[in-house]
């Protein structure tokens, strides 16, 4: 029987107003749902026409709605204004773009639609997770995914979401592009001097801060450094700005596909909030942060008190070459920020969040007493047995006095992942107070889902053993299949054992 693959919707809008985070953070989910075998639509109703090329290009449907003028009431929302129509026409267009298809999941990415577009929404999709950093209305979602930094994270959301609804809040989940992970993996926190400035403020921008980042940095003098400026192609200063980058020697790159890069070269940062935040920090970039619009202010402000950004109170644009001066100044800051920066952010929250969402296609599920001959099995196939601190055949006696003490044991969990009903895997979870060591192996035959089965397993223990907050693993030291498996997974090594030989 063939595999069912999973179809997402995505309801996300892009414009000079709203900026191009919201799409772009959606679109590196749909990336990562794809290569699990997701179809994929957008649903938009305001979209430049660069954006709409770049969904075609990676092979994703879009629906455009009618951006038809409403003068009817839009509502009481904040951001209303950002739709364009009510909330009532924009899900009558939005049901009617979906009607063709049942949608397993709908992600919805919008200040302007709460839980009155979203309950109307469920007969398109049984399942809605809300992408939010605002928290200034209710919800009718079943998973709910803030990303940003906030001192009352774990508050901001009480009473605005359903009690079903699983909450994915923090850095932790940053949805950041699979470029910042491989990239991240070389890189150390910043020590020494500043010799490159990277500045992006968005791919929209609409009030020029490129600009006055780019006078700032005139003004205080950097000909010794080298200057990257980013800008989107639909820029309201793009002329403007290549022709001062021309003129001072800087580098213009006008919508580059190379950010991840260009942030992993460089040495300090100035740019705006959001999404660039985390993807700074995920590669251990210091910048000073600038709030550039009133949605970021919290954010920024509650990221630098965590160390994790350099955010001045800027009163008028002269200070913000007072400030880039200051840090340049002091490597040590720098340092700190970088580590800080480094130690939030993994740069695999959006693997998480799939996992989250089930579309890994991996269940796991707690050991059973019948499960007891099949795990004797893999345990005892050579593979299995290689990789493991006992290398020896277990007999069967030992093997179901163990599984026995095992299941009775509230302090040990024994989960198996399956696909398609299918057992894939198998995870076991040693727990002592707030930690938890793991143990993991694929069911012989079975390739290339390790990390899938290993943040399924990390989900599931989130979910279920709410005191656990931290994870260790003991891998044999030829293992390299184990060692990448925990590295590319966020855990970091470390070393805290010793020897020594008397004579």
């Amino acid at each position: 029987m063939q595999e069912q693959l999973p179809k997402v919707a995505f309801r996300v809008d892009a414009s000079a107003q709203i900026g191009t985070g919201h799409f772009m953070r959606c679109l590196t989910l749909a990336y990562e749902l794809t290569q699990r075998g997701a179809k994929i639509r957008f649903v938009s109703r305001h979209l430049p026409e660069y954006l709409a090329n770049l969904l075609a290009a990676k092979g994703y449907e879009l629906a455009m709605l009618d951006s038809a003028e409403n003068d009817a009431d839009l509502g009481e929302l904040a951001h209303a204004h950002w739709l364009g129509c009510s909330q009532a026409q924009d899900a009558k267009d939005a049901i009617k773009a979906l009607s063709d298809s049942v949608w397993d999941w709908l992600i919805v990415d919008h200040y302007a639609l709460d839980s009155r577009w979203e309950s109307r929404l469920r007969q398109t999709a049984p399942k809605i997770l809300v992408i939010d950093d605002i928290a200034d209305r209710q919800h009718d979602c079943d998973i709910l995914l803030d990303q940003n930094y906030y001192a009352d994270m774990n508050t901001r959301y009480a009473g605005k979401v359903p009690d079903h609804c699983r909450l994915l809040l923090g850095p932790r989940y940053a949805l950041l592009r699979e470029e910042f992970r491989q990239l991240r993996e070389q890189l150390e926190p910043r020590t020494g001097s500043v010799h490159r400035i990277l500045v992006f403020f968005g791919g929209m921008d609409a009030d020029n801060y490129t600009g006055r980042a780019i006078q700032a940095l005139t003004d205080i003098g950097v000909a010794d450094m080298q200057v990257d400026v980013v800008i989107g192609a639909q820029h309201p200063c793009r002329e403007a700005i290549e022709a001062a980058c021309l003129r001072h020697h800087f580098t213009c790159h006008v919508q580059t596909s190379r950010m991840a890069e260009l942030m992993a070269a460089a040495d300090l940062s100035i740019g705006a909030g959001g999404g660039a935040t985390w993807e700074r920090c995920s590669l251990g970039l210091p910048a000073i942060a600038i709030s550039t619009a009133e949605n970021q202010r919290k954010q920024i402000v509650d990221a630098a008190s965590e160390g994790l950004a350099y955010a001045p109170d800027l009163k008028h644009d002269l200070v913000i070459g007072h400030h880039l001066s200051s840090l340049i100044e002091n490597s040590c800051l720098r340092r700190l920020i970088s580590r800080n920066a480094m130690q939030a952010v993994d740069g695999r929250g959006v693997l998480r969040v799939v996992a989250g969402m089930g579309c890994s296609g991996i269940v796991m599920r707690t050991a059973m007493a019948d499960d007891s001959e099949s795990l004797f099995g893999w345990r005892n196939h050579p593979a299995i047995r290689a990789v493991s601190r006992s290398s020896g055949l277990i007999n069967w006696g030992d093997h179901s006095r163990w599984f026995t003490s095992l299941l009775s044991d509230s302090n040990r969990v024994l989960l198996i992942g399956q696909r398609d009903g299918v057992p894939i895997g198998v995870v076991r979870f040693d727990i002592q107070h707030h930690q938890a060591e793991v143990s993991i192996y694929l069911v012989p035959g079975i390739t290339g889902c390790g990390r899938d089965l290993l943040h399924s397993a990390e989900m599931w223990l989130a979910q279920n053993r709410l005191e656990v907050n931290i994870l260790r693993a003991d891998v044999l030291e030829g293992n390299e299949r184990s060692h990448q498996l925990f590295l590319s997974s966020g855990y970091e090594v470390e070393s805290t054992s010793y020897f020594k030989k008397l004579q």
